[in-house]
């Protein structure tokens, strides 16, 4: 019953969520955390961590981690069947009926109205990580110079991610072990 309840879930959320798995964000904390209380606020931040910095689509890694993360693997499967099929069923109806969609005016009109409130709903879930993230005066740079490579440098966001496992890695073992060693 759990699996069904993850699958209506998720497929609600891909059926009305346009901008990628971003967007979704706060659809999928309103339905896991808020809505059905299948885990806390913290435990989602968690799975989103995760899902982001997995290879492939962010909203099916997303519903994969939160779908067995809530009741394993046909947790998993169910969740991501739900976000994918809405997507599935749009792109088959649109290759069956409209040969050239991007030609319509008022289909480009849609895009234009969508594309401010794409912004939004990526937005808002970056700003909520960033109060998640406890930056400190001694963090801080970490997220700025991120941003910086990213958007300006044009570095892949997958080096970053190699690189803050490292620095990660790097971390634990000397400076908290030192720590831990002088105690």
């Amino acid at each position: 019953m759990l699996a069904l309840k993850l699958f209506w879930a998720f497929f609600k959320i891909g059926a009305f969520t346009f901008g990628g798995g971003y967007a979704m964000i706060s659809m999928v904390k309103n339905a896991l955390v808020d809505k059905n209380k299948w885990m806390n606020e913290d435990e989602f931040w968690e799975c989103i961590t995760l899902a982001q910095s997995l290879p492939g689509v962010f909203a099916i890694n997303m519903a994969l981690y939160t779908g067995f993360k809530i009741s394993g693997k046909s947790g998993a499967a169910s969740a991501m069947a739900g976000a994918a099929l809405p997507s599935l069923i749009i792109i088959v109806i649109i290759a069956a009926f409209i040969e050239n969609i991007n030609g319509y005016q008022t289909v480009k009109d849609i895009f234009s109205g969508i594309r401010p409130c794409v912004i939004a709903l990526i937005l808002v879930p970056g700003l909520t990580m960033l109060k998640k993230a406890k930056l400190t005066k001694q963090t801080f740079w970490i997220p700025v110079l991120s941003c910086v490579l990213v958007c300006f440098l044009g570095v892949s966001p997958v080096y970053i991610i190699i690189a803050a496992i490292l620095a990660g890695i790097f971390w634990a073992k000397t400076i908290i072990n030192k720590t831990s060693e002088k105690k």
